[in-house]
């Protein structure tokens, strides 16, 4: 999701429920890269990566539904 800065700062300062979001994402999104970077990953280490990735997309949903109210 490409949102333009100035745009992602008024939603962040003008919705608490996507800044919310907003800072949950990161937060996966950061665990997900830390997880890329092992060369090797268990299988439960595997499953819960895949569970990061698949609550991000379920957060990046919200976000751009709220994004569309808004426009």
């Amino acid at each position: 999701m490409d949102i333009e800065k100035g745009v992602l700062e008024k939603i962040l300062s003008s919705s608490v429920e996507f800044k919310r979001l907003y800072e949950q994402h990161t937060e996966l999104k950061h665990r997900v890269e830390d997880m890329n970077k092992s060369k090797f990953l268990s299988a439960d280490q595997e499953l819960e990566k895949k569970q990061h990735q698949k609550q991000k997309l379920i957060l990046k949903d919200k976000m751009e539904a709220i994004l569309h109210q808004d426009t």
